[in-house]
């Protein structure tokens, strides 16, 4: 059974939705997370800030795919995505609160870590609404997730979080409240039908624990190539933009040598620039890929633009440098955002675990975010500050290079 929710219900919950769980996770990620660390253990920042993230990297991704999983078996009268997806934003809003708490360093990583855990129990439940869009309207609700939602996520809140730098305790208290409200009410609004009635997936019993099946979680190369070049362009492209946005703080700083003030303009610019992109192309990448029919080519070169506005910064090293990145990463990620999860979604290799898919496929938001600063400190401790940005050119390059590849979607 199809199961479908009108897009006038679906839309309006599929930007407020991932702006909530997005906005808060960036935020407390990229600045509240490294200031408290700084004021923790200035010493060993760099190397505590890739600590946290090879942590929650592996968190991440083990709680992704049991949210899937647990979700695609799930069987209520709110559906089988609302109940996990309001759990966990009750369970990240209260790890933020313990985070803000925090005065040692192993206190803080517990806390980052239920939280790490409680945000994939959001995002992998949530991605899978776009199952719920008709089928000539996934395109437009695929804008909304990714082109509006993710753009309020990536950029606006960053905008409003700015304003805590020097109240970034409080920050964690305020943005994890903002989590839990904002799913509440997105959930309120799409109103996932009920599927009690819905036939349970069922392992075959005499596979239920043996190895095979275990290694039938995923397909081979020859049945999911398509779905595994998505998921390395992603992880590549994710690398190459949480390689700069995940050090932001830092770059601004210790690179170009700003104060406190000028700091908090220059990511209030880039971020503002992002997030007018962001909300253009939600507006307009997933209609007209409906209406055109074009989907591999714009998102394939969206990410190869990221890494063109990651060298303006390396070439340039000024005020000029960061003006061109924010746009060129701008229109990047505002077309990748729109399209990217509708992408992942035409090369799913098996239609009864779209959640499972999606939700690994969604990794890349919260697993690259993990990946890259372990990158970054390796590259920064081997050369210097300005590598990170040869880095994200080449990872936004090879991931553009994967999406290309792709050959069930043909344009």
């Amino acid at each position: 059974m199809n199961t479908t929710v009108s897009l006038k219900r679906l839309i309006p919950g599929l930007i407020i939705g991932p702006a909530s769980w997005l906005g808060p996770y960036i935020a407390a990620s990229s600045l509240f997370l490294p200031a408290l660390i700084q004021q923790l253990d200035a010493q060993n920042k760099i190397q505590l800030v890739a600590l946290f993230s090879t942590c929650g990297m592996v968190v991440a991704a083990i709680s992704n795919m049991v949210a899937g999983y647990l979700s695609d078996r799930t069987r209520s009268r709110f559906g089988k995505r609302t109940p996990w997806l309001v759990g966990g934003a009750a369970v990240f809003m209260l790890s933020m609160i313990l985070a803000s708490t925090a005065n040692s360093i192993p206190f803080l990583l517990v806390s980052w870590m239920l939280g790490q855990i409680a945000l994939n129990f959001i995002v992998a439940p949530m991605v899978a609404w776009l199952d719920l869009a008709p089928e000539n309207g996934k395109a437009t609700a695929s804008g909304a997730y990714g082109g509006l939602g993710m753009a309020l996520g990536n950029n606006g809140f960053t905008i409003f979080a700015a304003m805590f730098l020097g109240q970034f305790r409080l920050g964690f208290i305020i943005f994890g409240i903002m989590t839990f409200v904002g799913t509440l009410i997105a959930a309120i609004i799409v109103r996932e039908p009920s599927n009690l009635t819905e036939e349970r997936i069922e392992p075959e019993k005499k596979e239920k624990i043996s190895f095979k099946a275990a290694m039938k979680v995923f397909p081979r190369w020859k049945v999911g190539r398509d779905y595994y070049l998505a998921l390395i362009g992603k992880l590549f492209q994710g690398v190459g933009n949480f390689s700069i946005t995940g050090y932001l703080l830092f770059i601004m700083t210790d690179f170009l040598h700003k104060e406190t003030a000028a700091t908090q303009q220059s990511i209030q610019l880039i971020n503002m620039i992002m997030l007018v992109f962001g909300i253009a192309m939600g507006f307009i990448a997933g209609p007209l890929s409906d209406k055109y029919k074009v989907l591999k080519l714009p998102v394939g070169l969206s990410t190869i633009s990221l890494g063109i506005g990651a060298l303006s910064m390396f070439f340039l090293q000024n005020d000029l440098g960061i003006l061109i990145y924010g746009f060129a990463a701008g229109l990047g990620m505002g077309i990748w955002n729109s399209l990217d999860n509708l992408l992942n979604l035409e090369v799913i290799p098996d239609k009864n675990r779209v959640a499972f898919f999606l939700g690994i496929y969604n990794l890349g938001n919260t697993v690259t975010q993990a990946i890259a600063p372990v990158l970054a400190a390796f590259v920064i401790s081997q050369f210097s500050f300005s590598s990170i940005f040869i880095v994200s050119f080449i990872f936004s390059a090879i991931g553009g290079l994967c999406i290309l590849s792709i050959k069930s979607v043909a344009r």
